[in-house]
Order: structure tokens, then sequence, then C-alpha cells
């Protein structure tokens, strides 16, 4: 019962948040306003701007932040205690990381869709700007050598859910299609869809369903990767409505509807016990079997700091800046919306971490079989996951407490077990794979921002012989900057092909391929070569949030708006992964320092620099800004001057 009361407990807590400190947000701070023009319309092109209903949004942004984020996290950060754990995902996300991913989109709104990194530069300074970029170019370097992996170990894991995985993108084409040009509702298309895929995943273990799966389970790593990756180019390159909105649409509602069959389950197995482990035996009481705190498990870090650093996404992740100001404000088509989608959201990953939390420590004591073979029930099976940190934070082991845990409660409601774990292999795996293709088409974006800034000046002369439209020299192929919509790039620069959509989005895939087909260690195969440089990515993600809140923080104190709500979470969340990120390069046997990997020693401390760097210009800007206003963005094409600034402060 006391597990039923902190789920539902916690549903409660979400809703009161949303309708209180939400509307307050939204209503008193950033007040948002339904009649503003955003940038969707304002820069509509039917590619990266296309106004949407706030449903469609609210799928894509939702599904492309939560990912295995809120998953993998808070399933290893139980070893610590469920209490530690519990209590950072429920105040972490409505204090801190709703307010961070809500901010970022409102902030993006008002500078017509620009990434944080681009509006660093202009309400910091110009320095900031770049220092951003590299930061966020390395954060989501390391996402696309990674994702492939985490969802090839997924496939391989639970082979009955590669072919759902799999439909559900040319499924998402025809959808996208299809409504684009009838322009009908997205629900019915998009439930049929849902339909036939838990209908794969039923069948996924028979018939040539099966063999087409385990065909395909054994596929080396590094050809998924591969694979994979060329995926998400794809996805990068077309139009928002082709694929991601639809699929991510698909996927909102799979975690919605899967979310609720965990939570049915829950309540039966927190009234009447879990399935019976015989055929003729009783049900098992449900009860959290995890020590309420573990201070100090056997070989794991300090608590402090890096219990934070590891649930991440359940509670704050710098990677949400990303989504919410690179495509999320991009298609919102009414201010009022960001409210649903930027805090809404959150809070919806915290509630899907608290779920993770409670398989972890109560649904895991239900039943799952032990490393010999035996049934291992109550603290035993917990145990059997969480005796040493080097077992519980394997991949494997990672996704596997969930995955039975939660598997645990949907055999509760008389699923059948093969499918239980196989529909919960079909959500981590649809997850992971549409952060994979937002976090490409992401990093396109930054890489288009860095090109243009190294882009050479080219004569006014030389532009008109080419065609161009002289104003492209400063403003580059950034339509948000004015740039006009059919803009033809100039030969001249060799940056050209990195500014231009396809340019960028290869240079990412074939930079994150390379990576990846180094193997990751001793014994490892290509495709593994991610966990090279996934050990610094807690700290570097939670460093982007940090400076994320730097970026809201200076955008206020501009306009001389409140900051508390701000600068405290700013604080922590500078403070906290600088922490991190020392103790991993200098502090103890397994840093990097003392295990010789210089690598990881050299970018970790260029990103410690960075971060100084960044607070620097932040001091030294501050006296500046308060009350004054950024320089305007340029009037875009056609326009004859700038929009006004009328958000509280006086003009530079």
């Amino acid at each position: 019962m006391e597990t039923l009361l902190i789920a539902l407990g916690a549903g409660f807590l979400y809703l009161v948040a949303y309708h209180t400190y939400g509307k307050w947000l939204a209503s008193k701070l950033f007040k948002l306003d339904p009649e503003a023009t955003v940038p969707s319309v304002a820069l509509n092109d039917d590619k990266d701007y296309v106004p949407t209903d706030k449903g469609i949004i609210f799928g894509h942004h939702f599904t492309s932040i939560a990912g295995t984020g809120p998953i993998v996290g808070p399933a290893v950060a139980v070893i610590w205690g469920w209490v530690p754990a519990l209590l950072w995902v429920l105040f972490g996300s409505i204090l801190i990381g709703a307010v961070h991913d809500f901010g970022s989109l409102v902030v993006s709104m008002r500078n017509r869709g620009q990434t944080v990194g681009d509006i660093a530069g202009r309400v910091l300074t110009k320095r900031t700007r770049m220092l951003f970029l590299l930061i966020l170019f390395m954060a989501l370097t390391i996402v696309l050598a990674i994702f492939g992996l985490v969802i090839a170990s997924v496939f391989k894991q639970y082979p009955a859910s590669i072919f759902p995985c799999l439909v559900q993108i040319p499924l998402a084409i025809l959808i996208g299609v299809y409504l684009h040009r009838r322009g009908i509702n997205i629900l019915v298309p998009s439930l049929v869809s849902l339909a036939l895929m838990y209908l794969t995943v039923y069948y996924g273990n028979f018939g040539i369903l099966g063999v087409f799966n385990n065909t395909l389970a054994g596929w080396p790593i590094m050809i998924w990767v591969g694979v994979l990756l060329v995926y998400s180019y794809i996805a990068s390159v077309l139009p928002v409505w082709v694929l991601l909105q639809p699929r991510d649409y698909i996927n909102s509602l799979q975690l919605l509807s899967a979310l609720a069959l965990v939570v049915a389950g829950l309540v039966i197995a927190g009234l009447i016990g879990g399935a019976p482990i015989a055929s003729a035996g009783s049900r098992t009481p449900l009860e959290i079997v995890a020590p309420a705190f573990r201070m100090a498990p056997e070989g794991a870090p300090l608590i402090f700091p890096f219990l934070f650093i590891t649930i991440a996404c359940g509670a704050i992740s710098g990677f949400h800046c990303l989504v919410s100001s690179g495509t999320s404000s991009k298609q919102i088509k009414c201010e009022t919306d960001a409210q649903l989608v930027g805090y809404g959201s959150m809070l919806t990953e915290g509630f899907l971490a608290v779920l993770v939390i409670l398989a972890c420590v109560a649904g895991l004591g239900l039943g799952i079989a032990g490393s010999d073979g035996s049934l291992a029930l109550g603290a035993s099976a917990y145990e059997a996951r969480y005796e040493t940190w080097g077992g519980a934070n394997s991949l494997a082991a990672k996704i596997g407490a969930f995955v039975e845990g939660s598997g645990n409660f949907l055999r509760a409601l008389g699923l059948n077990a093969e499918f239980a774990v196989a529909l919960m292999g079909v959500f981590v795996a649809s997850f992971a794979a549409t952060t994979l293709d937002t976090a490409c088409r992401l990093q396109r974006y930054v890489i288009q921002e860095l090109a243009s800034t190294f882009a050479p000046k080219i004569l006014p002369s030389a532009l008109a012989s080419e065609a161009c439209d002289l104003d492209d020299n400063r403003r580059g192929t950034d339509r948000s900057m004015g740039a006009p919509a059919d803009m033809k790039p100039h030969v001249l620069n060799p940056f050209t092909w990195l500014t231009n959509k396809h340019g960028a989005s290869i240079f990412a895939v074939v930079l994150a391929t390379g990576i990846a087909s180094i193997p990751g260690g001793s014994g490892m195969a290509a495709g593994t070569g991610g966990l090279i440089l996934w050990p610094l990515f807690g700290a570097t993600n939670q460093l982007l949030a940090g400076l994320a809140f730097l970026v809201i923080t200076f955008w206020l104190w501009r306009r001389n708006l409140p900051l508390w709500f701000i600068a405290i979470p700013m604080v922590f969340m500078l403070i906290l992964p600088g922490i991190a990120m020392s103790l991993n390069v200098f502090v103890g046997e397994n840093s990097f320092l003392k295990t010789g990997n210089w690598l990881l020693v050299v970018i970790g401390c260029a990103t410690l620099a960075l971060q100084i760097w960044m607070i620097i210009e932040a001091l030294m800007a501050w006296p500046k800004a308060k009350g004054i206003l950024e320089a305007p963005l340029p009037p875009l094409i056609g326009q004859v001057k700038p929009e006004p600034q009328t958000e509280g402060g006086r003009s530079c």
C-alpha cells in the first residue's frame, strides 16, 4: 500500500504544481500572450518553423526530452536508497527542471526561435555565444555516439521490440504526409498505428516476426549504430511534419498508454498483490524492498553530488534546453501553449521517473530470475540488481531493473510475462530513438550556427556576383536573423556546406559514427566507442542546465523582472556539475587522472575552463545589464524596422 500511496501522492503533487506554480510563471512572470506573434507564424517555412497544435508539440517535446534519461538515471540512483532519489525527482522536477525547460522555451520564442546558445551572445556577451555553442556541440556529439549503442543493446536484450520500433517509422511518414495534405486530426490514425505496434509486440516472438526479430538481434552493434545514425540524418533534414511530429505523437500515446498500464498494474498489485508465482500460488504483496537510505554502496561514488548528476532527466537536464529552444519554440503556434509544452512535459517526465523508482525498489520484489536461474523475491531481488555499483551501473542492469520491475506491475493485471517485458522493451527503445533523431537535428542547428560564425567575410562584389542578397554576409542562412527563405549561399565560402542542413547533418553523423566505431574498451566490439566519452556526459549535461539558467537570468535582469526562482537553481546547477566534473577528473582511485585517461582529463579540464570563462564573462556583464535591453534582432526580410522591444527595460 505504501508504494501505491507514493505513486498517487506524486501524481497529485504534480497536478497541483502545474496549476499553481506553473500558472504563476506563465501569467505573472513570463506574461504569455495568446495574441502575440510567435516564430512559427512569423517565419513559417513548412520545414522547421511550422505552427502546430499544442497536443502534437507536447508529444514531440515530451518524447524528445524523455528518451532513456528518466529511466536509466533513477534506475541506478536507487542504489543510494529510494528516499533521496524520490525527493530529488519530486522537488527537482517541479522547482528546477520544469522552470528550466519552460524558461528556455519562452526566451527562445521571444527571440524568433533561436537556440539558447545563440541568445547567450546577445543577452550576455558575444564571446559567451561561442563558448556555449562549443559545449553544446560536445554534449550532442556524445549523445549521438552513445544512443545508437543504447538502442542496439535494447534490441539485443529484447528482440521482440525490434519490428514494432521499425514499423513505427513508415507509419509515421504516412500519417505525416496524409495529414499535411488533408489537414485532419492526427489522433485517430495515431491510435490505429499504436494498436498495430502493440499487435506486433504481442506476436513478436512467434512465426515470421519472431524469425525477423531474432535475425536482426544478431546484427553486430556497429551495423545497428550505422543504420540508426543514417536514419537520424534523414530525420534531421526532413520537414518536421513528415516524420518528427507524427512519430513523436505516436510515441507520446505509447508512453501515456504504457504509463496508464503501469499505474493500473501498480494499483492492482498494491491492493491485492502481484501475479501469483505459480499457477496455484498466492499473490505476492507489493512492498518496498530497498533500503530508504544507503549512503555508501560498494564501489559507488559519493551520494553528493553524484545522486543529482546520475538522475539527470528525471529532475533536470541541460539537454532539455536544446529541445525547448531548438525545435519546440519553432512549432508553438500560441504563446500560452508554452506552459503545457515546457512546464507540463517536465512534470510528466518527473512522474515517469517516480514510477521507475517504484518499479526498481518495489516491482522487482514481486519476483525476478536470479543469476543462477532461481527465482529471487523481496529484498533478495533488489540485492541481485544493486549489490554493487559495478553491477548496477551497466547498461543492461539499468534497463533490466526497470523493465523487470514494471513488467511485474503489468503481470499483476494478468498480462503474459513475455508480452509485458517486450512491451517495456519497446517503450525504452522507442524513446531512445526519438532522442537520437531529435539530437541529430539539434546538432545540425549548432553546427550551422558555428559554421556561420567561422565563415570568412566576403566582399559585397563577390556576393553580388553569386546572386546573393548583400545582407546575407551579415545574416548567414539563419531565418531568425532575417535571411531570406530562398537564400543562395555563396560558393566562395569554405564553410558554406556546413551552413547547409545536409552538410551539417552529414558532418554530425560522420563524426558520431567515427567515435562510435572505436571499441569502447578491452574486449568490446566496434560501435561501443561512445562509452569512451560517456563518463563526461552527466556533469556536462547538468552544466548545460546551469548555463541555460544563466541566459534566462540575464534575459530577466535586462527587463527588471523577478530573479529569485531562477537565480537559486542557477547557482545550484553551476556549482554541482563543477564539483562532479572536478571529482571525476582529479579525485579518487578511479579518477581520470589516476587511471591515466588523458583524453577525458583534457576534455574535462577544457569543459571546466569554458564554464569558468562563461561565469567570469557573466560577472563582468552583470552590473552593466540591469534594465538595459539587448540589441534588437535585425528586421525580417520586408520589414522596415525591427520589432519594438516592449518587455520592461529601456532600449540600448
